[in-house]
């Protein structure tokens, strides 16, 4: 079959994917704080790329709900969603449960030393208050099952909804008070190790779960805010 017409193609894909992750980090660690305004030039001028990687950016980030726009407007960073947040939530602890799952007939040895390796790096960063670590840990942690599970449906899901739990995750790991989650990976690998599909997907399952606490403080201060205002 001839090669399809067309120049560019992979150096596009690249810079729309390159641009996306930049801006979808910047959202995440709170360099681009909610409800600050996003002008197309300021960031083509930062990214050093064209308008249409960036626009495309922009337009996957409103999908998963880190960005609102509002055509001939204004683009900005969305604020901090409780509702968009227990969605992701809950569909973010399934798809960890199912990569657990099928990931666990397959687990090499390598793989659960990466993961003790990752968790190491994670309690080292939460001692250290170090968010943006703790987060990229945690992510390594849990990208290892998701790797394993070769799962592709499963990582597009991720994608896509984990981000807006990452920005409530910050919050958390800039103090100790997520170190309860490193005897939760140690569970987790305990269980692998042990070939306990069951225990290992409920115990991801769980880990996940804990963000409920989370949501619901900010869900109350939200409320606090609101009867203030009203008084």
């Amino acid at each position: 079959m001839p090669v399809p017409g067309g120049r560019g193609l992979v150096a596009r894909s690249l810079l729309r994917e390159d641009a996306y992750r930049a801006i979808r980090d910047a959202i995440v660690d709170g360099t681009l704080a909610p409800g600050e305004r996003l002008n197309d030039g300021d960031l083509v001028e930062w990214l050093g790329v064209s308008r249409t990687p960036v626009r495309e950016a922009l337009a996957r980030l409103e999908q998963a709900g880190l960005v609102q726009t509002r055509p001939g407007r204004y683009t900005m960073v969305s604020p901090l969603d409780v509702r968009a947040a227990r969605n992701a939530q809950s569909v973010t602890a399934v798809m960890h449960e199912l990569a657990t799952r099928e990931a666990l007939p397959d687990l090499s040895t390598a793989e659960l030393d990466a993961m003790r390796a990752a968790n190491g790096r994670f309690a080292d960063a939460l001692h250290r208050q170090d968010a943006d670590a703790a987060t990229a840990a945690d992510d390594d942690f849990h990208g290892v099952l998701v790797t394993a599970s070769a799962n592709e449906a499963l990582r597009e899901v991720l994608e896509r909804y984990t981000p807006v739990l990452r920005r409530l995750e910050r919050l958390r790991f800039s103090s100790l008070s997520g170190r309860d989650s490193v005897a939760q990976h140690e569970q987790i690998i305990a269980l692998c190790e042990a070939g306990d599909a069951d225990g290992a997907a409920a115990a991801n399952r769980a880990n996940w779960q804990t963000l409920a606490a989370l949501i619901d403080s900010l869900d109350e201060g939200a409320g606090d805010r609101g009867a203030s205002e009203r008084t």
